[in-house]
């Protein structure tokens, strides 16, 4: 559902609106990574993949010559080592899985106030899933 409503949103966009868009969640993604003292060296753009409006997976190479992929989009930003994934999409079920164990921590913590991030958690946990299994969506990676 998420990825049809990104494919319908992206034929309305413009290719500059796209453009902008995968400029802005770069910048978002290195943002993150500064906030949590990691400093981004580089990009690898061919193994990056976005599905504009959606969502982008960014394998980002760092100052200590350490590498990160880093999720983002209309959904939480969150990043994990290369040696979890070794292509994006690989990355995206990894970040599915963790964010269902998150979920489901939070929900076994009975903290009332986290229960609405923990059903977003799995919502998008679900939705990057459904990404990650469409064969037709990873062709050509």
């Amino acid at each position: 559902m998420a990825e049809q409503q990104a494919i319908n949103e992206q034929q309305v966009m413009t290719e500059q609106e796209q453009q902008e868009w995968v400029r802005n969640s770069y910048q978002t993604a290195t943002k993150y990574l500064a906030d949590k003292g990691m400093v981004t060296e580089s990009v690898a753009e061919s193994e990056s993949r976005y599905l504009v409006p959606a969502l982008a997976v960014w394998k980002l190479n760092l100052l200590d010559k350490s590498s990160v992929w880093v999720i983002c989009g209309d959904l939480p930003t969150d990043h994990a080592s290369t040696n979890i994934a070794k292509n994006a999409r690989d990355a995206i079920r990894h970040f599915s899985f963790k964010w269902q164990m998150q979920a489901e921590n939070i929900n076994k913590s009975g903290n009332a106030e986290q229960v609405e991030f923990a059903n977003l958690l799995i919502a998008r946990a679900e939705g990057l899933y459904g990404l990650f299994d469409k064969e037709e969506l990873w062709a050509n990676s």
